[in-house]
């Protein structure tokens, strides 16, 4: 006998049983938990699809819900889904399936160095692949991203918005160059000394030195990126596996050099085609106006804004509550009926 071949069986009989043996078990939990990935084997929910004719991007399912189906999209561009692992301690309690997901160039997936891949015509149709293959259908699949996951989001609901139920942007401007303005505008309320500092290494375009990127995170990131003392763990993990080509490529950089190839970029005037049902997540302290995330929310046609007093950048990390809740709300309001 191919046991291997029989682990699916076995898995859900197990826990079959043990939701039966529970007394605190709802049918509603041990649906949720009852899913296993294609294959011969099970591997906790990790597959690794494959785009673009040989590629492979790594997901990672959590949970079970035909209805309810988030895909989550990291910053960066090229960082990674590890600062989004927070959503496993608050979607599983609300019954919501997700996946994380490294992109293209991102740590767990392939790291191919043309740079003809880095577009954002071609992330768009990365994430329709993925769809695909994950089986996100218009009934099911909501997109969440942060930051650059919240750019991507909005381009690939411009192109592709009848595949999906709800869209949901995180701390992403729909305006580079509003970015940039509003990021210089937060730069220059810094100390003149410090301002100086850091104009020294970037006229030397030295921006990886050790002492130019400690003052980048002691008097930018733990005001606007992430408020916090220390950076949770898998915070860290992120930045530890930030692919430097992708992101400089693409975003420049520094949060204060922002110029790859995405200076520029802007579908501000085109929001008023987004009819998905729409929440934009702004934040008090974010490097992204939260004035701007509110006025999108009304652009569009179906829209809600949600902020977060305490939050920043991060406001996932840092303004916990009220992140979760309102997004857990929205996306629950949207699968009933009752988004207004």
């Amino acid at each position: 006998m191919n046991y291997l071949r029989q682990l699916p069986f076995f898995l859900a009989l197990t826990l079959l049983v043990a939701c039966q043996q529970s007394p605190t078990s709802s049918s509603e939990n041990c649906a949720y938990l009852n899913f296993q990935t294609p294959g011969d084997y099970q591997a906790g929910g990790v597959q690794m699809l494959e785009i673009d004719g040989g590629y492979r991007v790594w997901t990672k399912r959590f949970g079970n819900n035909p209805r309810i189906k988030v895909l989550l999209l990291h910053g960066g561009p090229a960082m990674t889904h590890e600062y989004m692992e927070c959503f496993q301690s608050f979607f599983p309690q609300a019954n919501i399936e997700f996946y994380e997901y490294d992109q293209l160039g991102s740590y767990y997936s392939d790291q191919p160095t043309d740079t003809a891949l880095w577009t954002i015509e071609r992330f768009v149709e990365e994430v329709e692949q993925v769809r695909k293959v994950l089986n996100l259908t218009p009934d099911n699949f909501y997109l969440l991203g942060n930051s650059w996951g919240g750019l991507l989001g909005m381009e690939y609901a411009l192109k592709y918005q009848d595949n999906m139920k709800g869209l949901i942007i995180c701390n992403m401007t729909a305006d580079f160059g509003k970015y940039e303005t509003y990021n210089a505008q937060l730069r220059s309320q810094l100390p003149a000394a410090l301002l100086d500092s850091l104009k020294y290494y970037e006229d030397r375009e030295d921006f990886f030195n050790p002492a130019y990127e400690a003052m980048v995170v002691e008097s930018y990131y733990k005001k606007h990126i992430c408020r916090m003392d220390e950076f949770p763990e898998p915070v860290n993990r992120t930045f530890k596996h930030v692919n430097p080509d992708v992101y400089v490529y693409m975003q420049g950089p520094s949060e204060f050099v922002p110029g790859g190839i995405l200076k520029g970029w802007s579908v501000w005037d085109r929001l008023p085609e987004l009819k998905v049902p729409t929440l934009t997540v702004g934040a008090e302290y974010d490097t992204m106006n939260p004035a701007e995330m509110k006025e999108m929310s009304e652009l569009v046609q179906k829209g809600r804004y949600l902020h977060c007093p305490k939050g920043s950048h991060l406001a996932m990390w840092d303004d916990q509550e009220a992140f979760m809740t309102g997004v857990i709300q929205f996306i629950k309001d949207v699968d009933s009926g009752a988004f207004q």
